[in-house]
């Protein structure tokens, strides 16, 4: 019978409309062989095989050929809403959002513009949140020091528990007490802040949100200090009386405002500057680099006042606070640490409402600050205090008067013991160079400790010009080879990162070939 061939041809034309027309069904029960050759080798049948970027979706799904032709024609105008919901209408991931399990199908539109880039995106989004997962275990999760803050609401001496008598650290305008509270059935150990009679707190404290190098309140009360602290150096405070004595022949004590800190202040840096002149002539070249360490603390604390238009009250070495950090360095678990050679967290801890411009620009009015620096004189500029901290760290004498080249054209002369040395001197030097307009910023500052730190060195430049180029194929080495290094000390015994793991993330987050090609022209001049 002849008839019968045409049948078959009819039949698959009307398949082939079937999906377009008949909505959500779209398995054709007549023509199974297309649909499992498409499934099972993941090849389209023969008659689809000009569609080559058609992908072979769940066996459901078995007719690529009407869902993903990219020229809009009639039928597919009919099956529109149902190519909305293909994969490929959703849009493509950011590399901030890949990880090694995305599917391969999410991959593929990713790769087409080339891997490269999306390499360097994927490391720069690893490193953001290796980031704020350190300055997690530095600070503490931000939800629970809501809570902790909520709880110590409206409290007073009587919650807390004195655990030593003697503050723990005096710095110039407060002193410091350990204190326990007892918070979610465990027993945390707090800073009882006492300021000092003449040192008031403005209260701007609070609105500075978590910085590592803000120091951080999250309490207040007024109440009667409790006679079992000792106030050393105190008006008619005495040494600390025998347990027997009788409460009536105890002085009273003012009513003074108390303010809680969750980080507890063991030392300054006044204190640690004093004590670690044995180690910088040791080590010379471990101590200049805790030095680096620890301006650098101090830069980004200052500019991430100066973005929130706060000044420091009295930027002095006796006004910063170190405190311990939560867990050791990595490669020293396990192991007791030498006195002084672990870096500490350096807290700022005293502020003020900038009004008005904070820093004249002539040199007039600078030189009057020179007179003093108590209230109510100006603050001295955060530049020139960052330039004397150099100094005052690595144990040479000055005074700012004749840094500032009043009474002398040259800076005292900072030996060459490491090799920090040679640019702790260059950016002292641009710190407090005589005219304000030519000083370094915070910002050159913070570059130039980095630099100084993590790269690059001045033998990078020995054989190859220095480049836009150069720096930015050093910067993509070097962010790569970090990320491997956090991967296997996370399979090692390294033990988790620390403060200058923080750092150093931050650094190469933020960094760019610009930057350090400025900041090493600074550097290197």
């Amino acid at each position: 019978d002849p008839l019968p061939p045409p049948l078959p041809k009819k039949h698959l034309q009307r398949a082939e409309s079937l999906p377009e027309q008949g909505g959500p069904s779209w398995h054709c029960w007549g023509d199974p062989a297309p649909g499992a050759s498409s499934i099972l080798y993941n090849t389209p049948a023969p008659h689809l095989r000009h569609e080559e970027g058609a992908p072979s979706p769940a066996p459901p799904q078995d007719r690529p050929s009407w869902g993903h032709k990219k020229p809009l024609t009639k039928s597919h105008s009919l099956g529109e809403p149902v190519a909305r919901s293909s994969p490929q209408a959703a849009p493509s991931p950011s590399p901030a959002e890949l990880t090694f399990g995305t599917a391969d199908g999410e991959l593929g539109p990713l790769l087409g513009s080339g891997a490269c880039g999306l390499v360097l995106g994927c490391q720069a989004a690893a490193l953001a949140r290796l980031s704020a997962r350190i300055q997690e275990q530095l600070l503490g999760p931000e939800h629970r020091q809501q809570l902790l803050a909520a709880e110590l609401a409206g409290t007073s001496w009587a919650a807390l528990s004195v655990l030593q008598r003697e503050p723990c650290c005096q710095s110039g305008d407060a002193w410091y007490f350990r204190v326990g509270f007892a918070f979610q059935q465990t027993q945390l150990v707090l800073a009882v802040k006492v300021p000092k009679a003449g040192c008031t707190n403005p209260g701007v404290q609070s609105s500075l949100g978590p910085h590592c190098s803000i120091q951080r309140l999250i309490g207040r009360f007024t109440d009667c200090l409790p006679h079992e602290l000792v106030l050393p150096g105190s008006p008619g405070e005495q040494s600390p009386s025998p347990l027997t004595e009788e409460p009536a022949r105890l002085a009273p004590r003012p009513v003074l405002q108390v303010f809680i800190s969750p980080e507890v202040p063991y030392q300054t840096l006044a204190g640690f500057v004093k004590g670690s002149q044995g180690l910088h002539r040791s080590s010379p070249g471990h101590y200049e680099r805790l030095a680096c360490l620890l301006l650098l603390q101090v830069c980004m604390g200052l500019e991430h006042l100066q973005g929130q238009n706060v000044g420091q009250g009295d930027l002095c070495p006796e006004n910063l606070l170190l405190v311990r950090c939560p867990c050791p360095p990595r490669g020293q678990q396990g192991k007791e640490a030498a006195p002084g050679l672990s870096l500490p967290r350096l807290l700022i801890s005293s502020f003020f409402r900038v009004k008005a411009k904070q820093r004249p620009c002539s040199t007039s009015q600078e030189q009057d600050w020179t007179k003093g620096f108590a209230a109510p004189q100006p603050p001295v500029a955060d530049e020139l205090n960052v330039g004397m901290l150099i100094y005052q760290i690595l144990h040479v004498d000055i005074s700012l008067d004749n840094a500032l080249g009043f009474r002398s054209n040259r800076l005292p002369e900072i030996p060459s013991l490491s090799i920090y040395s040679t640019g702790l001197k260059r950016l002292a030097m641009l710190l407090l160079h005589r005219e304000p307009c030519k000083r370094a910023s915070l910002e050159q500052a913070r570059s130039i400790l980095q630099v100084l730190l993590w790269g690059p060195r001045q033998e990078l430049f020995a054989r190859s010009k220095k480049s836009l180029a150069l720096l930015r194929s050093w910067l993509e080495l070097k962010r790569a080879l970090l990320l491997l290094g956090f991967a296997e000390g996370s399979a090692g015994a390294l033990g988790s990162p620390g403060l200058e793991d923080w750092l150093c993330c931050q650094y190469f987050k933020e960094v760019t070939e610009h930057t350090l090609y400025r900041a090493t022209q600074d550097l290197y001049a």
